[in-house]
């Protein structure tokens, strides 16, 4: 059967409409899978994971600082209550299952901070921007990836070193303990975790999606999870 791939989604905008960019969804659909959008709002997290063979954990807005004793700043943006709730609740049950998930920019730092980790609030403040993460306003840029040798994201991609989209001005600072990082930008940021113990829980902090009609290496991290989703039999 084809895997049913749950995709979080943005939360409610200025029109109260939930949206999500529609290369999430191309990219699962080029994988083989069937996506299906998770809203924020929903508390019974379990009826999702009841239904879906693995989850991503898609990009977005900013965390509310308070989710890991951070301090506020000029630059965060788009904090969602609703989103927070749902989504921690979501990534703390991911965390606990089998269920195959990917992190995607926010989904990453959201399981960091499901563990217990922290963020740097605002990149340029703390490694300058010698490498942009980001464009102004808020615009996708690309940067180099090196990925650590042997682990489940170089297998995954089929290689250590490339370019990738990246959008964001936050990340990971200490890492929490359950997770191992397996990638970095040039300037040291971390770029991407595992958690070893888990089947299969890969976490970026850049935006495959963005790129993988056209790139094979950033395809492959859905296609990699999507075949993950259909060998475990989700449910």
């Amino acid at each position: 059967m084809t895997p049913i791939i749950g995709i979080t989604t943005y939360g409610r905008d200025e029109k109260n409409h939930y949206t999500l960019p529609a290369e999430y969804v191309d990219a699962v659909n080029r994988a083989g899978g069937t996506p299906i959008l998770l809203p924020p709002g929903e508390h019974a997290v379990d009826r999702w994971l009841a239904t879906v063979d693995g989850v991503i954990l898609a990009g977005g807005g900013d965390m509310n600082p308070e989710l890991y004793d951070g301090d506020s700043h000029e630059t965060i943006y788009m904090i969602d209550a609703e989103r927070d709730g749902t989504e921690m609740m979501l990534a703390k049950r991911l965390l606990e299952s089998s269920l195959p998930t990917l992190g995607i920019c926010r989904g990453t730092q959201l399981i960091n901070v499901a563990l217990g980790g922290t963020l740097h609030n605002h990149l340029p403040d703390v490694v300058g921007e010698d490498v942009l993460h980001r464009l102004p306003p808020r615009e996708p840029t690309p940067h180099r990836i090196a990925v650590t040798p042997g682990s489940k994201l170089a297998g995954v991609t089929q290689s250590t070193d490339f370019e990738a989209a990246s959008w964001h001005h936050q990340a990971i600072d200490r890492v929490a303990a359950q997770l191992s990082v397996v990638a970095h930008a040039p300037d040291g940021v971390v770029e991407a975790v595992e958690k070893p113990d888990h089947p299969w829980l890969v976490a970026v902090q850049w935006h495959p999606e963005l790129t993988a009609k056209d790139d094979p290496i950033q395809q492959r991290i859905f296609d990699n999870f999507v075949a993950a989703c259909a060998a475990s039999g989700g449910r």
